[in-house]
C-alpha cells in the first residue's frame, strides 16, 4: 500500500498541532471504532478492511513532500513540522478478525496510543473499514440469497473509482463471492478471476454463430457463451447448442451460457429446456445484470434455473 499519511481530514492535523502546542500530545488515550446502524439496513455487518488498516499503519510517515505541502498551508509551526518528521506509530491496536459478523455499538477496533497518533489515524481507519465492510455485507446478503449457488463480483466498471473497484472486489470475496472479474484485484489478493466475452465480441462478427464458434476455437475448454445479444431463445441458445455439439465431438466439455438481460426467470427456464433436449443438461446457466439479494430471492421463488450469478 502506498503512503496514505495525508489521507485525513484537515482538522485532525490542526488538533494535533493544538495538542502539541499545549503539551498534551503524548497523553495516552483509547479510541473505539464502532457503528450505530448496520450496513444495507440489515441485521448484521461483515467487518472488512482490517488487513488494509495494518498496511496503512505500517506505512505511516510524513515524507519531505508531505511536510513541504503542510508548511505551505501556513497553519503549522516549524517546530511542529519538525516533530511530524519523526512520526512513527507506537500504540496498540486491537481488532476483530477479517470477516467477523458484528452488530451496532460493538467495538470493531480499539486504538490505545499517544493522543496525537490515535487522532491522526481516525479518518483513514473509518474510510478503509466503512467502505469495505459495506461491500462485504452486501456480498454476504447476495450470496445468502443465492442459496449456495456461486456468486461472482463484476463491479469494477461501476465502482466509485479504481481504489473502490480493487478493494471492493476483495471485500466481496470476504463476504462470500467465489471470485471477481477484476484482474488487478486477483493479482493483488490472490483471489479467483473469471470472465468470458461481452456483447461487443458477438457484434464484431458477421453473425452470432460465427462469434460463438470463434470464441470456442480459442477457448474450447472454457466455453461459456453470452446468448442475449440478439434473441435468447430463437438464436442465442440454438447457436450455442450448435457450438457445444461441435466442441463436444472434439472431446471438450462446454461450460454454459450467460443471460444478461430480459426476464431472467422465464428465459433461464426456457433455455434449460432447450439445453436438456440437446443433451446438455449438466452445463451452467449464469445470470448477470444488477442482481442483488432481492432480485435473486425473486428469481429463486419463480423457479429460475440459474446456478451462477454476477
Amino acid at each position: 500500500m502506498r503512503n496514505l499519511t495525508l489521507l485525513t481530514d484537515l482538522y485532525q492535523l490542526t488538533m494535533l498541532n493544538g495538542y502539541f502546542e499545549k503539551n498534551i500530545h503524548e497523553d495516552i488515550v483509547v479510541f473505539d471504532m464502532f457503528f450505530r446502524k448496520n450496513a444495507c439496513d440489515g441485521g448484521y455487518t461483515i467487518v472488512c478492511g482490517i488487513d488494509q488498516v495494518v498496511e496503512y499503519i505500517d506505512n505511516l510517515h510524513f515524507s519531505d513532500e508531505d511536510l513541504e505541502y503542510l508548511k505551505n498551508l501556513n497553519l503549522f509551526s516549524d517546530k511542529f513540522l519538525k516533530f511530524l518528521k519523526e512520526f512513527k506509530f507506537t500504540g496498540d491496536i486491537y481488532a476483530v478478525e477479517e470477516g467477523t459478523i458484528m452488530f451496532p455499538n460493538e467495538p470493531l477496533i480499539t486504538v490505545k496510543a499517544p493522543l496525537y497518533q490515535a487522532q491522526l489515524i481516525e479518518t483513514a481507519l473509518l474510510t478503509i473499514v466503512n467502505f469495505q465492510s459495506l461491500i462485504a455485507t452486501k456480498a454476504s446478503r447476495v450470496c445468502f440469497a443465492a442459496q449456495g449457488d456461486p456468486v461472482f463480483e463484476f463491479g469494477l466498471r461501476r465502482a466509485q473509482g479504481p481504489d473502490a473497484g480493487i478493494y471492493g472486489a476483495r471485500a466481496a470475496v470476504v463476504g462470500g463471492c467465489a471470485g471477481t472479474a477484476n484482474v488487478l484485484a486477483g493479482k493483488m489478493f490472490d483471489i479467483p478471476i473469471i470472465g468470458t466475452q461481452a456483447h461487443s465480441w458477438v457484434q464484431k462478427f458477421d453473425n452470432e454463430l460465427e462469434a460463438f464458434q470463434a470464441y470456442a476455437d480459442v477457448y474450447p475448454d472454457k466455453c461459456l457463451l453470452l446468448v442475449d445479444t440478439y434473441d435468447v431463445l430463437n438464436s442465442g441458445v440454438p447457436n450455442a447448442i450448435k457450438v457445444f455439439k461441435n466442441i463436444s465431438e472434439k472431446g471438450y466439455k462446454p461450460m454454459g451460457i450467460r443471460l444478461d438481460s430480459g426476464d431472467l426467470a422465464y428465459l433461464s427456464k426456457e433455455a434449460k429446456k432447450q439445453l436438456d433436449n440437446a443433451g446438455f443438461s449438466d452445463i451452467s446457466i449464469t445470470a448477470s445484470n444488477d442482481l442483488d439479494e432481492y432480485t435473486i430471492t425473486s428469481l429463486k421463488a419463480e423457479g429460475a434455473t440459474i446456478n451462477h450469478g454476477e
